[in-house]
Order: structure tokens, then sequence, then C-alpha cells
């Protein structure tokens, strides 16, 4: 394999970047369903990116594959790209055409605004991992800010737990032969626009979006036996602000949605606050605060955790060679007392080995969202290598 110093590749070249995951997770507690596993799942993942530069740094070529094999369950064991992408840019131009991933929000916890990509949910219910988006996307940089237009021509289907895993609702979700509102296919095509800008201390996005919801509505069988999924349209307006001074961070984001002729509101809001070199130490320390808000009519729509719900989180940077961070926090729900907890520390333990242990704690208290998942608390162990 060939692999280029940082320095060469800035000035155009090839960079490939293989690496491989061993993971064990493990679910303390016996299974909440029939042919639910118990006990202990492995997983391995092989993953990479290769970027390549032109000499005059106008395009660039990035394509990241991913495969994960699982030990128990099946829908778990899949092929994915998350990145296949060709980008030119000319003057304040800039066009990028193929499959890729992006990012929109400021919050910790959870980004309401968040609309491009499809979620993979088998990875886990957080939201963070997501699948590739076959995608077109035009954007022009102005002196106060960058306009982009994205034209989504296929749709992703949402990953979903099998019968035999963890994490899931019950009766289980059937995927493979999802229903669409639009065209009824998933070739319907999706629009987007967002115009980001950083204006003094202010970092302000503002988007509009128009196709199909990422979210599935889970519709029963016949027999009752399983759901299947059912993707309606969707329009939204959203808006995503973060204020910085000092050690403060002051972040919202909301979301005006149509789904359905279903219109709501989302959004989050919260602060970030970061003591420094605590005790005359590296170590910093950010204590989140974040609240939730969503008003949907669960009848109407796919239903939402994130109702009216509180994130208390703390974030130790301890700035060592090892690169180690660690991330304490937990949703409350304030209407049911629903608790949502995790732990998750990452540390290298050789200049190229990553060393991931993430903890869940859920614990309904008599809340009916959270139920399906009270006995999926568990721990993960991850142990990335990059070659």
């Amino acid at each position: 394999m060939v692999a280029v110093a940082a320095s060469s590749y800035a000035r155009g070249g090839t960079r490939i970047t293989p690496e491989i995951a061993l993971e064990a997770r493990w679910f303390p507690d016996d299974p909440q369903f029939e042919q639910q596993f118990d006990g202990l799942q492995a997983g391995v993942i092989f993953s990479g990116d290769l970027r390549w530069r032109s000499d005059d740094r106008a395009s660039r070529i990035r394509f990241e594959p991913y495969l994960r094999l699982d030990s128990q369950d099946t829908q778990r064991s899949y092929f994915d790209i998350r990145e296949a992408s060709w980008t030119h840019r000319r003057g304040d131009w800039e066009v990028l055409a193929g499959v890729g991933q992006v990012f929109w929000g400021v919050a910790e916890s959870r980004n309401v605004v968040d609309i491009i990509n499809q979620f993979d949910s088998v990875e886990d219910f957080d939201q963070e991992e997501k699948l590739g988006q076959p995608m077109l996307r035009l954007g022009r940089r102005f002196d106060r800010g960058t306009l982009e237009a994205y034209y989504l021509p296929y749709f992703r289907e949402q990953r979903l737990p099998g019968e035999e895993g963890r994490l899931r609702v019950d009766p289980f979700v059937q995927t493979g032969n999802p229903e669409f509102e639009r065209n009824g296919d998933e070739w319907a095509g999706d629009i987007a626009l967002r115009y980001a800008a950083t204006m003094d201390r202010f970092d302000i996005g503002l988007h509009g979006f128009h196709g199909t919801s990422r979210e599935a509505l889970f519709v029963p069988d016949l027999e009752g036996e399983r759901f299947t999924t059912l993707y309606q349209q969707r329009s939204q307006i959203g808006v995503d602000i973060q204020y910085t001074s000092g050690p403060w961070l002051l972040k919202a984001e909301g979301v005006a949605a149509d789904v359905s002729g279903d219109r709501f509101l989302s959004s989050v809001y919260g602060f970030e606050y970061t003591f420094f070199g605590v005790a005359g130490s590296p170590l910093d320390i950010g204590v989140i605060v974040e609240h939730f808000y969503d008003d949907r009519d669960s009848t109407e729509s796919p239903i939402t955790l994130f109702q009216d719900d509180v994130f208390l989180g703390v974030r130790m940077t301890p700035n060592d060679v090892y690169d180690t961070e660690l991330l304490v926090g937990g949703f409350l729900d304030t209407e049911t007392s629903a608790v949502i907890a995790s732990m998750e520390l990452t540390r290298r333990v050789t200049h190229s080995t990553l060393l991931e242990l993430e903890l869940r704690y859920f614990n309904d208290n008599g809340g009916a969202l959270v139920t399906f998942l009270d006995n999926d608390s568990n721990a993960l162990v991850r142990l990335t290598h990059y070659f």
C-alpha cells in the first residue's frame, strides 16, 4: 500500500489509511423479548480512508468503505460505502458529486437540524453514525458566508437491529421492503438549501429541506407479529446558532417541520462551560446542559424519545499525549423520570491504536417510550488499529 506524508498530501497526491477494529459488547441483563440473544456480542470492522488531491489542489477524491461482521445479529453484518465522492473547486464555487456525509448542528447530545444523511441505527441508537448518502452539492462562498444547494437522488433506508438483536422495539421491525409516500419509491429525490456564516462570535446556519423523512413510521402487519416501515413526506426549515465567549458556548437548534400534514416544532438549546487548567493542571472540565422539546403528534409521525428531556453531561480532557477524553452524561425525561445514561472514554494506547470504552444504562421508571430498552444496559469495548 502507498502512504504519502501529510506535507506531501497537502500539495497533492494520495493518502491511504486502512483500519481494523475489534469490539465486544456485553449485556448483563436477560433479554426482554423472545429470539433476542443473551450475553456477549462480538464484532469486527474493516474500514479505511483513501484521499487523492490534484497538484493544484482544485480536485479531490475520497473513498471510505465500511464492512462490519457481527456474531449475534444478522442485520448488524453489512457493507456500506460511507464516502465515495469527487470534489472540484474553481474560484468561489465548489461542486461535490458521489456519496458523502454531511453534518449540521451545534448541540452536543443530539442534532435536530441534521437531515441529509440516514442514521445507522444498528451501530447504536444515539444517531452518531451515518450511512453514505448519494448527492450532488453545489456551493458558493461569499464574503459573509457559504451557500450550499443539495440534490439527493436516492433515499437510504434506515438500518435497524434484527429479530435476534438487542436495542430494538417489540415486535421487531422488518426492513428491506419499505413503503414511501413520495412517488412510492426511493428515487423521488430530495432537495435542500443551507446558508452558514460566522459573524463576530456567532456561528449561524439556516436551512430548508423538502423530501422524504429519515425517520420511519412503524406500521404493524396484519398478524401483529412485526412492524414494517413507512417513510413519509417531510418539509422543514431550521436554524442552528452557537455563541462563543471565552469558556462559554451557548447553543440552540430549532426546526419547524411538516410530516404528512402533522406540523410540529423540535428544538434543543443549552450551554457548555469549560473550566480550563483545573487547579493549575492540564485538565479541562466542561459542563454541558441541554434541553429538548418536540410537540409532534406521535399518532401521525414517528415517535421520538426526546419530547421534553434534559441532557446533563461532563467532559474531561486531560490534554495528555494519549489524547484521552471522557464524556459522562445522561438524558432525563422530565415527565416520566426515565433515564438514559452513558459514559464514553477514548484513549490512544499506541501512536496508531485507539481504545474506546462505552457504558449505557437505561431505566424506564414507568416511561412507555423507554420500556423496550429497559433490559439493554450494556458495556462496549473497541480497539481500533490504523495502518
